[in-house]
């Protein structure tokens, strides 16, 4: 009895990305982080010097946001540059994001509907943008953050032509 040669079918495996971020991500996050904690700190600054019998509660709201402020903007670019990874393979996108909470992705070719560029007026700053890709998942889009300018537009132009090139549905 001549048995029939089995077909296997691999799909592309959750596995940790190759690549790191740009490094200048680390600036720009730092930049984000200290932007985030100033707003809140200036305005209640300013109200506890222009509000004097709320004063002390201003104040004291001032330490709560600024103390662990602190920490937030010299930790979090850190752990997040350390976490960030992207990679593309022929049949997959793979991503590793995250500092408190880590996600790993794999989006197969095949289920990629759109791929966006992003460049928000901080990145502009340091010549950075984030890639996001759309697929077919309840998961919602991959993004790639902290890539370098071109690297980025260089990265959509090969997913656009990699997957116009790959079969199926992207559903």
């Amino acid at each position: 009895m001549v048995s029939e040669p089995t077909v296997r079918i691999t799909a592309p495996k959750l596995r940790p990305p190759r690549n790191r971020v740009d490094r200048r991500a680390i600036s720009c996050w730092t930049v984000q982080a200290l932007l985030t904690v100033a707003v809140p700190a200036i305005a209640l600054a300013i109200c506890a010097a222009t509000i004097p019998p709320a004063r002390l509660w201003l104040l004291l709201a001032l330490v709560v946001v600024v103390v662990p402020g602190i920490a937030y903007i010299l930790v979090m670019p850190r752990w997040r540059y350390a976490v960030h990874r992207w990679e593309t393979t022929a049949d997959a996108v793979y991503t590793a994001s995250g500092w408190i909470s880590q996600e790993w992705r794999v989006a197969p070719m095949s289920r990629i509907q759109t791929v966006d560029t992003v460049r928000g007026p901080v990145q502009q700053l340091f010549n950075l943008a984030s890639v996001t890709v759309t697929t077919a998942s309840a998961a919602g889009p991959l993004t790639i953050e902290g890539l370098d300018r071109q690297v980025a537009s260089d990265l959509v132009d090969q997913l656009t032509a990699t997957t116009q090139a790959t079969r199926g549905d992207a559903t």
